[in-house]
This record gives structure tokens, C-alpha cells and sequence, in this order.
């Protein structure tokens, strides 16, 4: 099966992905952050703490002048701030890479994201740094670039629970995604492991299913919950005016930089679908975007209105819980 080195464990991805792993029986070494909390049992995985960002700790506290036969990073940035998306998408996958390199990796996946083909954002652009130094490294790649996670379509789940309208900005068809659920997710970047067709290779995936619009995401929502749908538009000015309005303060708080970061954030997910984008006809395309596994959102959204969405927080991301 073959030896792996997992970084970025305790994260959302990363939890499922050692869950994969360990039901397939590969012989696992997880590296976590201290204090870092990861839920479930992993019979045969091995946890080890240190940091990623430190190289000596990373060589000495995780591969241990051991060899494996893959590294797969699910490191990502926690809040999406400049200096954070810097330092984790980047420089600790950087530190990951020449560690991985010593211990004679044959094959590294990264789990990227499918928003860096057109990127605007500091993390996306940290994103496709690392990713042209890991095409440039000489080690197998296998860059997985996934569409929108289940979870980032549940931040309205409660509203509408409590009779509240939907936000949509605009009219709400103007964007649209194949969500993928966490479990194949997981699954698919497991999959890449030692699979010729998926080395050296760029590998945007999606859920299963045609693409849904934040409208259509919506009527879903209320028709699950038996309620009549409602809507509000927002307009999609609205991150423009407030990131301009906090701009004119960065110079006097210059910790308001990552506010803005935020709302840049905010805007470009209201504006760009999480699709491939056809360059040939300038717009994002369903057609074009590969399909994978069998959970649906449906499933997922029947799950959080009877659960809540222990397991699923939003944390940072919690964009609507803001507005």
C-alpha cells in the first residue's frame, strides 16, 4: 500500500483524508500542531506534533529521517488574511516539499482549490506559487483543485430553520458549483495515490450531480425544511462599499488590512462560480467540470437541519453570520 506522510490532519479535509487512508489500511504518519484536536479513531496512524513552518522541527519531530512513498498536504489557511495565506499556503507547504524530498517521496498531492484559475485573492495566489514550485520540484504531483465544499453552501441553513429569508446576491443565478462533500473528497485524493493517470497532473473536481445556483440552493433549503421559499437580494456593491470605507483606515490600522482581505474574499465568491473556466469561451462551464462520488447536497442539508452542523463549523468563513 505504501507509506504516508499527512500534513495538515486536524483540519476539515484533512480529518477524512486520514479516515480514508486508515480504512484502506495504508501505514500513516499524521503531523499535527500542538494542541491541535482531531476526533475519531485511527487504528495503525501515528500522530506526531510539531510545526510545519519550522523546518528543523518538521524534520526532526515529523519524518524522523524516515522514508515514505507519499506526502499528501491538506495544510490551508485558516482565516484567508494576507500574511497567513503567506505563510501556510506557501512557505510551511514549501518547508513540506524539501522534507518530502529527503525522505524520497515518489508522489505528493496537494489539496489546492478550484478559485485559483482566475485569482484576485492572496491565498490564491499563494496557492499557484507553491503549486508551480512543486511542478518544478522533480517529485510526482498530483494538484487536486476542488469546487465548493458542502459546508460553505450551509451558512443560511438556520435562517431559513427560523423563517428567514434566503440572501442572494443579485438575482442569485449568476454563479453556480458542483459541491463535493467532504468524504469524496477524500476519497478521490486517496485515489490519486499511485495512480499513473493522476501524477503530474492538474485535477479540478466537482460533486455529483449538475451545478447548482445559490437561488436553486435556496428552494432546496425551504422545500426541505416545508417552508414557502423566500429571498432578499443583496447587492453585490455592498463589499466594494465597505472594503472602501475600511481602506481609508489601513494606513492608521494597518490590522484592518485583513477586514478588507475578507470582504475581497466575500466579493469574489458572490461574483465567480466555483466551475472550470473555458477559456475558449470566457465563462465558467458545468460541462467542463469533472464529477465524483455519491453524496449530495440534498443528503448533506437533510443532515445539518436534524443535526446542526457540529463538525461542520464555519468559523472564519461564516460570511452570512456577518451580514
Amino acid at each position: 500500500m505504501g507509506r504516508v506522510f499527512l500534513a495538515g490532519a486536524s483540519g476539515y479535509i484533512g480529518q477524512f483524508v486520514a479516515r480514508e487512508l486508515c480504512r484502506r489500511g495504508y501505514d500513516v504518519v499524521c503531523f499535527l500542531r500542538e494542541g491541535s484536536q482531531i476526533s475519531g479513531a485511527y487504528p495503525g496512524v501515528e500522530f506526531r506534533l510539531g510545526s510545519v513552518c519550522q523546518p528543523g522541527q518538521l524534520r526532526r519531530d515529523g519524518f524522523c529521517g524516515e522514508s515514505f512513498d507519499y506526502v499528501i498536504s491538506c495544510l490551508g489557511s485558516r482565516t484567508g488574511a494576507v500574511e497567513d495565506a503567506w505563510d501556510v499556503e506557501y512557505r510551511a507547504n514549501r518547508t513540506l516539499l524539501t522534507e518530502a524530498q529527503r525522505a524520497g517521496v515518489r508522489q505528493f498531492v496537494l489539496l489546492s482549490a478550484l478559485c485559483v484559475q482566475r485569482p484576485e485573492l492572496a491565498f490564491q495566489k499563494a496557492k499557484l506559487a507553491f503549486e508551480a514550485a512543486l511542478k518544478e520540484s522533480g517529485v510526482g504531483y498530483s494538484i487536486v483543485r476542488p469546487t465548493a465544499y458542502f459546508k460553505s453552501l450551509a451558512g443560511q441553513v438556520e435562517r431559513v430553520k427560523k423563517g428567514k429569508p434566503f440572501l442572494v446576491f443579485g438575482n442569485g443565478l449568476g454563479t453556480s458549483c458542483k459541491p463535493i462533500s467532504e468524504r469524496d473528497l477524500a476519497a478521490y485524493m486517496v485515489d490519486c495515490l499511485g495512480d499513473m493517470s493522476k501524477i503530474n497532473c492538474v485535477l479540478p473536481i466537482g460533486g455529483p450531480g449538475d451545478a447548482i445556483t445559490p437561488r436553486e440552493q435556496g428552494e432546496l433549503l425551504f422545500q426541505l425544511c416545508g417552508r414557502p421559499a423566500r429571498f432578499r437580494q443583496v447587492p453585490l456593491k455592498l463589499f466594494s462599499i465597505m472594503e472602501t470605507a475600511l481602506s481609508a483606515f489601513v494606513p492608521l490600522v494597518p490590522s484592518l488590512e485583513d477586514k478588507c482581505e475578507f470582504l475581497r474574499i466575500g466579493r469574489y465568491y458572490a461574483s465567480h462560480s466555483m466551475l472550470c473556466w473555458n477559456p475558449q469561451s470566457a465563462h465558467y462551464d458545468a460541462a467542463m467540470t469533472p464529477s465524483y462520488g455519491n453524496d449530495t447536497l440534498a443528503d448533506f442539508y437533510r443532515r445539518v437541519i436534524a443535526d446542526g452542523m457540529r463538525g461542520q463549523e464555519l468559523g472564519e468563513h461564516a460570511l452570512f453570520a456577518k451580514l
